[in-house]
């Protein structure tokens, strides 16, 4: 029963994947407000219903990728040592996600592109990363509870920590790439730990 389960969750995140991949790579060709969700569902080989069943609209599909990492990035920080100090620990938990970016991610620098053109997309995005800011600093509370200065130190470290990350990423795009991703975002959360020293 549950090698079942195990391959029917495998085959919808590959739908899932599918349908991202399809509506990005027809939003780099046709600019995202000429892409259709027929035409995503077309490219993925998938019906309509079936994308659907996986997402509200276009725009929620080309987001998938940053859902996927947000996700990555809330279970590197689960799997931490419970006794580590939460800076290090959201430091320990990025670096496991971006160290291993040795090169571009060409469709993840393309989405970047993308949010950039289309605000109704950042907007989307900042919603996103709200919920992920309130994630964050609930995991850092957990840490390190009845510290005297909470709620506050955990907003404020989580909050520093997602846009260290947006700071870094933006502008080792920008740069494309002179040094490794995850060299970039350790060397930003570095600064910025100076400021809790």
């Amino acid at each position: 029963m549950e090698a079942t389960a195990t391959l029917r969750e495998r085959k919808k995140e590959a739908t899932r994947q599918a349908l991202y991949e399809a509506v990005l790579r027809l939003a780099l060709e046709r600019g995202l407000d000429d892409v259709t969700v027929e035409a995503v569902a077309d490219e993925a080989n998938v019906s309509r219903r079936t994308f659907s069943n996986y997402f509200a609209n276009k725009e929620d599909a080309l987001l998938h990728g940053d859902r996927t990492r947000i996700d990555k990035l809330l279970d590197g920080l689960r799997e931490r040592p419970r006794d580590e100090p939460p800076w290090r620990a959201l430091t320990m938990a990025a670096a496991a996600q971006f160290d291993p970016l040795t090169s571009i991610d060409a469709s993840w620098l393309a989405q970047l592109q993308l949010l950039r053109r289309h605000p109704s997309l950042l907007a989307r995005q900042v919603t996103a990363q709200g919920i992920l800011e309130q994630q964050l600093a609930a995991m850092i509370a957990e840490r390190d509870p009845g510290h005297p200065d909470e709620p506050m130190r955990s907003r404020v470290l989580a909050a520093t920590f997602l846009a260290t990350l947006r700071t870094a990423t933006t502008v080792w795009a920008e740069q494309k790439g002179p040094m490794p991703l995850g060299a970039a975002v350790r060397a930003a959360l570095d600064r910025a730990a100076e400021a809790f020293a």
